[in-house]
């Protein structure tokens, strides 16, 4: 089998120069014919040690039944920078949510 064969390309895809960074975005398709994105981060850096430049990358998969809460948050998080108000919104989600790392869907993980 090859293994090329079985990769998917992108249905779309937009790369957007910053300075020392590179951020992408990429539609791909599950097998199921669900569109997700796929953001990544490419940072280009100097390792010392070999005098030599290399490249770091981070990627995160957003996947659509996510994409209205993760265009509020990033929203938010955008508006709060550029007016140093936090959004209404945002205050009153807190209010019923714990804000903690090692809470996800409301498991706590702090044991």
């Amino acid at each position: 089998m090859d293994f090329n064969s079985n990769r998917k390309e992108e249905l779309y895809s937009q790369a957007i120069s910053a300075g020392k960074r590179k951020y992408f975005f990429d539609v791909k398709e599950t097998k199921g014919g669900d569109r997700f994105i796929v953001i990544a981060e490419s940072r280009k850096l100097f390792d010392n040690n070999t005098g030599n430049f290399y490249f770091e990358k981070n990627k995160m998969f957003l996947y659509k039944e996510d994409f209205e809460k993760f265009q509020k948050g990033l929203v938010n998080a955008i508006s709060f920078i550029e007016t140093g108000v936090i959004p209404e919104e945002d205050v009153n989600a807190n209010v019923d949510e714990k804000h903690d790392e090692n809470v996800i869907d409301g498991i706590d993980f702090n044991y």
